[in-house]
């Protein structure tokens, strides 16, 4: 039975798991999803010249990713970027620099293709660093290029964190948790539609 090569099985994040690959304390913040924002793409501009600057050819790639990255979706007004690097497990290569323009270090999850997470306040981003042959960065492009492409599919999810929003959800993996059915069959929709790889659909149990 053939599989999409960016599949992964359903399932939901372990919040205990979550919490142990933290790094620093933060204090809560209620999610506010939010209407899209023209401004998103310049934010974008702005936080990947940052990375650009320090970095310079280390960087092997760059996206604007989430919900901001689609015009029209409600999201919240937070920048989520890719940063793919040479070895993303070594830290020394990169980290250092992107701390000096003000990055922090708040994730460190060697399980997940030793991925990264750095945050900054101004425009506030999230900042994912994985090695370039990691598999997420490519699931995240063509979730994205999906949403952007098909309406209705970028409406239905915009319902639901619109919905969710009312829940008043302080963690952002637990937020996740409760949006992950409605990711998962949407993937579905855009593994199956990709003419360059056979998949039998996977649904849910």
């Amino acid at each position: 039975m053939p599989t999409h090569p960016l599949w992964r099985p359903f399932e939901l994040a372990d919040l205990d798991e979550v919490a142990a690959v933290r790094i620093g304390t933060q204090p809560p913040r209620t999610i506010e999803v939010v209407p899209y924002d023209e401004g998103w793409p310049a934010a974008y501009e702005s936080v990947r010249s940052r990375i650009a600057d320090a970095l310079g050819d280390r960087v092997l790639g760059l996206a604007h990713v989430g919900s901001t990255s689609v015009p029209g979706l409600a999201a919240k007004a937070v920048i989520d970027v890719d940063l793919l690097v040479a070895d993303s497990a070594d830290e020394p290569a990169y980290l250092p620099d992107l701390e000096a323009v003000g990055f922090v270090l708040r994730v460190r999850d060697p399980a997940w293709e030793e991925h990264r997470v750095l945050t900054i306040e101004t425009p506030k981003t999230n900042l994912h660093v994985t090695s370039a042959d990691a598999v997420e960065p490519r699931r995240h492009v063509l979730f994205r290029d999906w949403l952007r492409e098909h309406d209705e599919d970028r409406d239905a999810y915009a319902a639901l964190k619109l919905a969710l929003n009312e829940r008043g959800f302080t963690d952002s993996m637990d937020y996740n948790n409760h949006k992950a059915e409605l990711v998962y069959d949407l993937y579905e929709k855009a593994f199956t539609a990709d003419p360059a790889h056979p998949h039998d659909p996977q649904p849910r149990a």
